[in-house]
This record gives C-alpha cells, structure tokens and sequence, in this order.
C-alpha cells in the first residue's frame, strides 16, 4: 500500500518546519511519503531545507488560487493508494499516521478523520470556545462512528481511499465532500480518535468571524455535488441548534457560564451571516487562500 502525505500551506515559514518534523518523527514502520505544496518562496525555502535533509520530503509550488486548487494539482500528479491531507500551520502526535491506516485494513472503511486538539487552555474566552467546539466535535465523531454512522471529517487531518475520488472540486470544502463521496458508494468513515493533531485557534473577534463563516460556507455547495437528503448535512443551523443543552453544560464557573452565552450569540451571528451570503446575495464559498493571522 502507497501512502502519500499531503500538507497545504500559505505563508507558513514559522509553522511549516513543526508540521515537517511531525510527520517526519512518526513511530511507525509504515513507509510513506510527504508532499508539500505553497504559493510562496518564504515558506517553499523552508520546505527545500527539509528536503534535502530527508528524501521522503516533496515540495511542490502551487500557482496560489486556492488550498482545493492545489490539491486538485496534486491528485493528479500522485500516484497512491492512501492520501492524508493536513495543513502547514498545525502538527500531529507520533503516532497518527499509525493510527490513520491501521483503520484501512478494514475494507469498509473508505475514509478516516483524525482528532483535532486545541492548544489552548480554557482561561481565554477564544481558549474556551475552542476547547469546548473540539470537544462536542470529538464526541459527535465518536459516537457516530461506534454506532456506523455517517461522519464528516476535519480538514485539519484526514485520509481516503485516492482510488475511490475522481477529482477535487473546488467550491466546497473537500473535507466535508470527500466523506459524503464514500458514504454514498457504501463506505463506513472511520474515526481515528488517537490520531490527534494541535491546532493553534484564533484568539481576536474579527479572525473567529471570519474564519467561522468561511468554514460553513464552504458547506453551502454540498447539494452540487451528493443528495443531502439521503445523507443528511452534519454542520447545519438546526444541528447546532440541539447542542445548546450541551453548551450551556459545560462551565465549571460563573465566567465560563458568560463566555458559554456569548458563543450561542457569537454562533447565531455567524449562521445569519452565513444565510445573508448565500440565500440573499448568492456569494458562496470560493477557493482562494486567506490567511487568519491569529492561527500563525
């Protein structure tokens, strides 16, 4: 089994060298290796610095359109069985890639979704939300992937069969339509909940705005692509909507409590934004790269 490692990154030169290191430092006897892709010479002189270190380092210079663009490039140019896709600004434990595959020997199982994890602690309102968002996230993969229900991955660190995708579309995101593609020919997505990788979360008003409505956006176009109303959508409104109880759950303290009400409005706010761009003024999710400074 080929396995080939994909990281996207945009102006990443601080964090690329970790995300390198993390995929480079598996304790694994799996063999694979590791392409990756940027529009900029910043972060592409650090990734030549690593490919000249260690042969299984790839780097490839996409024209800069966009993180779907790129990886439509480099599905074609790939030859593998198993892809994994991540990104520059995040790094996993030694251990995911391990863990990843070994839900492959499962012939059912066309797709696999790692475990995103925050670096931050809970002392910060933007700490907190992101704590308690990766936390529902975990626990609504977990048990729908013990009951052999349908799964959405994280774009953050997920895998697929490459054999089993014709092509990467580019106006929805390629981790929420990539599942729904094996889903529907049959497979089961697996969740690899040891498979963990560390994301650094936005910490400013105006980059969890915009960062949140892009993401569910890029949710927007999954009727072009699957029938949704046989599989039905995991990130929607009225989902979200039922695990207020579970928000509303989770403070320890009185301030915790305070920052568990701002994010059901901070999240209404996002979801009205989301519905004015797409219903009202038919702006969708469009490939391009954009950076959130905060994440850096």
């Amino acid at each position: 089994m080929k396995i080939t490692v994909i990281i996207t990154s945009f102006k990443e030169p601080k964090t690329i060298g970790r995300a390198i290191e993390a995929m480079l430092s598996q304790k694994t006897k799996i063999k694979y290796n590791i392409w990756v892709s940027a529009p900029d010479e910043e972060t592409l002189n650090v990734v030549r610095k690593y490919s000249k270190l260690d042969k299984r380092v790839n780097m490839f210079k996409d024209p800069g359109k966009g993180k779907s663009f790129a990886l439509k490039l480099l599905f074609k140019k790939i030859k593998s069985d198993i892809l994994i896709l991540t990104d520059g600004d995040v790094f996993v434990n030694d251990k995911a890639i391990e863990e990843i595959i070994s839900m492959f020997e499962n012939p059912q199982i066309g797709c696999v979704t790692g475990r995103p994890v925050p670096v931050e602690n809970k002392k910060t309102m933007f700490g907190y939300w992101a704590n308690f968002l990766f936390d529902a996230a975990h626990r609504i993969r977990q048990k729908a992937f013990d009951n052999k229900e349908f799964i959405e991955c994280s774009g953050y660190l997920f895998a697929f069969r490459k054999s089993q995708v014709k092509e990467i579309p580019l106006d929805v995101a390629e981790d929420s339509v990539i599942p729904y593609f094996f889903a529907e020919k049959g497979y089961l997505i697996g969740y690899a909940s040891k498979a963990e990788v560390y994301v650094k979360n936005v910490d400013t008003w105006k980059d969890w705005v915009k960062q949140k409505t892009r993401t569910s956006k890029a949710h927007a176009t999954l009727d072009k692509y699957v029938d949704t109303s046989k599989i039905k959508r995991v990130k929607s409104f009225s989902n979200e909507s039922k695990g207020i109880f579970n928000l509303l759950s989770y403070p320890r303290n009185l301030k915790e409590g305070w920052w568990s009400i701002l994010l059901v409005f901070s999240r209404f706010y996002m979801w009205i934004r989301v519905f004015w761009d797409t219903k009202l003024k038919s702006k969708y999710y469009g490939d391009n790269w954009e950076r959130v400074d905060s994440t850096k």
